[in-house]
């Protein structure tokens, strides 16, 4: 009977001590905070600009969220530059509250994309534009680094939080418009060499950088060329006569509405700035639409590049009225 007793005052005295263990176990190992996109911003030393912008534009709930999303950071020597670019802005409290939102949202995308996901092309951001649930667009190249819209760069790339992945830039990204789609994929390059011609009569740059909203049909490069080889007499856009190249890329462009894709019905016509010259949407194909200019037709292979005056499509030809 000695021994039974002994044998249970040694379980019990183990079983007290593994209680205690599990209890001193969970006393000092409680869950840790997450951290998110707002939260590694508020404690880094080079996003606490961005982080007090976030605040500012009430964007912090959103931001904390589960989320996932990608964003593009801009540093705090971003920021600091941004202010010095307008003289009425001081600080983040000069900035109007809903522009402050257009441009912060314009730097965030829906989903986690790692650099390594990243591809050249066209991504959705979370800036609304006003034209119904349309949201800009964010051109992304890799041909050297990963620079966006033409400028930023992405220079700390995966910076791994519990609701996304942020990617440090050294510019803010301001909200596009339809040129600089234009001037920032290196596929429409002979489309800015065409509308900055130097002899042009018609600052189409100037104009299409204007309120609009515009529906531009922009032809690649591939296109242009395509045109060159029409004429025995042009070897380059320099040869084509300044009043052709002006009512051509009139041609192209419709002013007074965002049509974007789901907004193109078979056999629409649309007007163009081309004095008295319209274009005509074929849906007949729905895998290939095609715009019809005159005696030409183009097939439309990139749609809804949004930005905040107009919406960019484009196409394998240049039309002729």
């Amino acid at each position: 009977m000695k021994k039974l007793n002994l044998w249970l005052l040694a379980i019990f005295a183990l079983s007290a001590l593994t209680f205690t263990a599990c209890d001193d176990d969970d006393d000092t190992d409680p869950m840790p905070e997450p951290t998110t996109i707002v939260s590694f911003a508020v404690d880094s030393d080079n996003y606490t600009i961005l982080a007090d912008a976030v605040v500012a534009a009430g964007l912090d709930g959103v931001l904390s969220g589960d989320g996932p999303f990608t964003v593009f950071a801009p540093d705090n020597a971003a920021f600091e530059a941004l202010l010095a670019s307008n003289p009425d802005w001081n600080s983040l409290d000069d900035i109007p509250a809903a522009t402050l939102t257009a441009v912060l949202t314009n730097h965030v995308l829906s989903g986690e994309v790692t650099s390594s996901d990243l591809m050249s092309g066209y991504y959705s951001t979370l800036s609304a534009t006003g034209f119904g649930e349309a949201t800009t667009s964010l051109y992304v190249n890799l041909d050297n680094g990963v620079i966006l819209n033409g400028g930023p760069e992405v220079v700390v790339p995966d910076v791994d939080v519990d609701n996304g992945v942020i990617h440090g830039v050294n510019e803010v990204i301001l909200p596009p418009d339809v040129v600089d789609f234009a001037t920032s994929n290196p596929a429409l390059s002979s489309l800015v060499a065409a509308l900055t011609r130097s002899d042009l009569t018609v600052d189409f740059v100037t104009a299409l950088r204007g309120d609009g909203p515009f529906t531009v049909f922009a032809p690649s490069n591939e296109a242009f060329q395509a045109l060159l080889d029409t004429n025995d007499d042009w070897t380059t856009l320099a040869d084509i006569p300044v009043g052709t190249l002006e009512t051509v890329l009139s041609y192209h462009v419709s002013s007074g509405v965002n049509a974007r894709s789901t907004d193109l019905t078979d056999g629409m016509m649309v007007s163009t700035l081309a004095e008295g010259e319209t274009l005509q949407v074929d849906l007949s194909n729905p895998d290939a639409p095609q715009i019809v200019g005159g005696s030409s037709t183009a097939t439309v292979v990139a749609v809804d590049i949004q930005g905040v005056n107009g919406v960019v499509h484009v196409i394998d030809t240049v039309l002729l009225p």
